[in-house]
C-alpha cells in the first residue's frame, strides 16, 4: 500500500501546482463559465477515481483490502471491487454535499474582511493546502479511534445528529462572522502587526523595516478554523459510509480540491438553495443514527449511497421549485400593481379608457374586454 500512498500524493502535489503555478497564475476574478468548467473537471476527476478504486480492490493490488466494518456488505467469496467502488463514491459524494455549507461561511468570511475576488482564488488555494493537511492528520485520528475503540462510534453518532438538530435553527451567521473576525484580530495582534488593504493580495509585508500581515492573510486562518469545525462535522460522516483508510483519504481529497471552483459558482447563489441546509441537517440526523445503530442496523454501502444523492438532490430540487415559484408570484404581483397604478393614472387624466394590459399578460394570450 505504500506505493499506492506515494502515488496518490504526487498527483495531488501535480495537480495543485498546475491549478497555482501554470493555469491560474494571474490574479483575476473567474468568470462563472469558467468556474463552471474547472466545477466539472474537478468533480469528474474526483468520480474517475472510482474506477480505479475497482480495479485496485478488485485484483487486491499490492494485498490491498476493504476494512472488516466494510466486508459486512461483501458476500463470502465475492470480489470486493464493488463495494469499494460503492463506498468511494458514497464517501466522495457525502464530503462534496458537506462542503456546501462550507461555501457559505466562507463567502461571509470573504465579505466581512472585505477581499476582492480577483484574490479570493489565491487564499482559497493556499486554504485548501493547509485543508489537507489538517484533513489527514484527523482522518488518520478518527481512523485510528474506530479502529481501536468501537464505542466511539456512539459518540460521533450522538455529534452528528446534534450538529444536524442545529443546522436546523436559524442563525445570525453574519453577526457571529464579524465576532469571530474580531476576536481573531485581537488575538493576532499580540503576536504580528496588522494592516488593512489588500496590498496585492500578499499576505506578509515590511512596513519601516518591520515584518507585518495583511487583511488576507487573517482572512486566510479564519478559512482554516472554520475548515478545521467542518471537518469534526465530515470525518465522522465518513466513517459511517467506510471505514477503509485509502477511501476516506482519497474521496476527503479529491472532494475538497474541487472546493475552490464550486465556490464561485455557487458563492452568489446560496440563497437560492434555501432547502439544501435542511436536506445537510436530515442526512447528519439519519449518518448518527446509523452510527448509533451500527451494531444492531447493517445498512448496505448502496442504500448509504441511495439516501446521500436522494436526500441531498431532493434539496436541490425542492429549493429551485420554490424558487420559481417565488419569481412567478413576484412577476404577477408586479403585473398588478402596473395595471392599478397605470388604470389611476388614466382616470386622474380624465381618461375613460381602458389601461393596457401588462406586458406578461399579453405574452399569456390575454384580451382586453370591451367597455361596456
Amino acid at each position: 500500500m505504500l506505493w499506492f500512498w506515494i502515488g496518490f500524493f504526487a498527483v495531488v502535489a501535480l495537480l495543485l501546482a498546475l491549478d497555482l503555478g501554470v493555469l491560474h497564475r494571474k490574479a483575476e476574478t473567474p468568470t462563472l463559465k469558467s468556474a463552471t468548467y474547472w466545477t466539472v473537471a474537478w468533480f469528474t476527476l474526483g468520480l474517475s477515481v472510482t474506477g480505479f478504486v475497482y480495479l485496485m480492490y478488485d485484483n487486491q493490488w499490492l494485498g490491498a483490502h476493504l476494512h472488516p466494518n466494510d466486508m459486512v456488505s461483501v458476500r463470502p467469496g465475492a470480489s470486493q471491487g464493488p463495494t469499494a467502488a460503492m463506498a468511494y463514491i458514497g464517501a466522495f459524494l457525502l464530503e462534496y454535499a458537506l462542503s456546501v455549507d462550507n461555501i457559505f461561511v466562507i463567502s461571509l468570511l470573504f465579505t466581512s474582511f472585505r477581499i476582492p475576488t480577483k484574490y479570493q482564488h489565491r487564499i482559497l488555494f493556499w486554504g485548501i493546502i493547509g485543508a489537507i493537511a489538517f484533513r489527514l492528520s484527523m482522518l488518520a485520528a478518527g481512523a485510528w479511534l474506530a479502529h481501536q475503540f468501537s464505542w466511539i462510534f456512539y459518540v460521533f453518532g450522538a455529534y452528528l445528529a446534534f450538529q444536524g438538530f442545529k443546522l436546523m435553527k436559524p442563525e445570525p451567521e453574519e453577526e457571529e462572522g464579524a465576532h469571530d473576525k474580531k476576536l481573531l484580530i485581537r488575538f493576532l495582534r499580540r503576536f504580528v502587526k496588522i494592516v488593512d488593504g489588500d496590498h496585492g493580495g500578499q499576505f506578509m509585508i515590511r512596513i519601516d523595516g518591520r515584518r507585518a500581515v495583511t487583511t488576507a492573510f487573517v482572512c486566510l486562518v479564519s478559512i482554516e478554523l472554520t475548515d478545521i469545525v467542518f471537518a469534526l462535522d465530515s470525518i465522522p460522516a465518513v466513517l459511517s459510509v467506510s471505514s477503509t483508510v485509502f477511501i476516506m483519504v482519497t474521496s476527503n481529497i479529491f472532494a475538497i480540491m474541487g472546493l475552490r471552483s464550486l465556490y464561485f459558482v455557487l458563492a452568489g447563489a446560496m440563497d437560492q438553495f434555501k432547502y439544501l441546509k435542511v436536506a445537510l441537517a436530515v442526512l447528519l440526523i439519519i449518518i448518527g443514527a446509523k452510527m448509533i445503530l451500527h451494531n444492531h442496523v447493517h445498512l448496505p454501502i448502496w442504500v448509504s449511497l441511495s439516501l446521500i444523492v436522494g436526500i441531498v438532490g431532493t434539496g436541490v430540487v425542492a429549493s429551485i421549485l420554490s424558487r420559481k415559484k417565488e419569481e412567478a408570484a413576484a412577476s404577477l404581483r408586479l403585473a398588478a400593481q402596473g395595471g392599478g397604478d397605470e388604470g389611476a393614472a388614466g382616470a386622474a387624466g380624465g381618461d375613460t379608457r381602458p389601461a393596457p394590459l401588462p406586458e406578461a399578460a399579453v405574452v399569456a394570450g390575454a384580451r382586453p374586454s370591451a367597455d361596456k
